[in-house]
């Protein structure tokens, strides 16, 4: 039995990372594909509901000439992965948060400055701005991708063991982060302790209180239950927490521009829907968090502040790594 279960993961992966290799042609001379899309997220997510639609609206207006198969889950890979067999051609479409593209996309960088944004129809409004969208379209382009558009599932927040009330209650926080560089300098700068540390040893961490808080949407820290060991969650809004839906370069470039148009006009749909699923789940997630007796805690204009001030050094640090042009676009006057 074990040997026959390894056996169909295998062939599972082969026929997955075979890209579009079931390209086809009809008689009349219509070209057809069949594809895998991957994700490193569950299935109760708006990451799966952004797959889900795009695939669904990609078929509509391709009258089932371009079909796509979603992998959720990391079933083909982690987010390094993913973007690896993506540039590779053998996954052509991913959908992932920004955080882990910096190695490979260096100007999605400007994704990580904190707490720059007020509410989300302004970060919206700024990643879909023609301008700024078409010099961040370019990095993808010039690190080998085709970047379609942005969803995304609302802001991180902190969730903790400790009142926070004032800029001082996060002094010594070991608080878990992504290993992302800037990530862990933001925390730095606020006097907590981040700790990288992979995502699926959180809750046994929390549990266990090796760590004492992390951060996420509130989309996550829901699905993976993790507010069951905390007894808050700061709403921070430190960082937008962005999806990005990603084709391979090679494999768009290669297409009529027929098929690209539908991709592009599913994405803007797929967009639009899952961000207000968006909206609607985070509202449903902040009433599972006070139903169970965790406390939702809003911070004050001078905490804010604070936060903004310590971070002075990060804005620098970014605005040196990233496009001079894709900085300016993203930040305005807010730095």
């Amino acid at each position: 039995m074990k040997k026959w279960i390894y056996t169909a993961v295998l062939l599972l992966f082969a026929g997955a990372l075979a890209g579009c290799a079931n390209q086809q042609k009809t008689q009349e001379g219509e070209q057809r594909y069949a594809c895998p899309l991957a994700t490193a997220s569950p299935e109760d997510t708006v990451t799966q509901i952004y797959a889900e639609k795009f695939v669904e609206e990609v078929d509509r207006l391709s009258e089932g000439r371009i079909k796509i198969q979603v992998y959720p889950n990391s079933v083909l890979g982690g987010d390094r992965e993913l973007l690896e067999s993506c540039y590779d051609g053998d996954i052509p479409f991913i959908i992932q948060n920004t955080a882990p593209q910096v190695t490979f996309i260096p100007d999605t960088a400007i994704f990580d400055a904190p707490c720059i944004f007020e509410d989300l129809e302004e970060v919206r409004k700024t990643v879909d701005d023609p301008e700024f969208f078409a010099q961040i379209q370019e990095s993808y382009r010039d690190s080998g991708y085709e970047l379609l558009g942005y969803s995304d599932q609302g802001f991180r927040v902190m969730s903790t063991n400790k009142e926070i009330t004032s800029f001082e209650d996060f002094s010594g926080q070991k608080i878990r982060t992504m290993e992302n560089s800037y990530h862990l300098e933001f925390w730095s700068a606020l006097g907590a302790n981040p700790t990288p540390m992979n995502f699926s040893e959180v809750y046994i961490g929390l549990q266990q209180n090796t760590i004492d808080a992390q951060e996420n949407p509130y989309e996550v820290i829901v699905s993976n239950n993790l507010y069951e060991q905390q007894d808050y969650v700061v709403e921070t809004n430190h960082l937008p927490h962005l999806i990005s839906l990603v084709v391979s370069k090679d494999f768009y470039d290669e297409l009529p521009e027929e098929d690209q148009e539908i991709l592009i006009e599913a994405q803007e749909i797929a967009r639009e829907y899952s961000r207000e699923a968006s909206d609607e789940r985070i509202s449903q997630r902040i009433e599972t968090i006070e139903e169970s007796g965790t406390q939702i805690i809003t911070l004050d204009d001078e905490t804010r502040q604070a936060m903004i001030d310590a971070s002075a050094a990060i804005y620098e640090d970014i605005r040196e790594s990233v496009d001079p042009g894709i900085y300016e676009a993203y930040m305005g006057d807010k730095d």
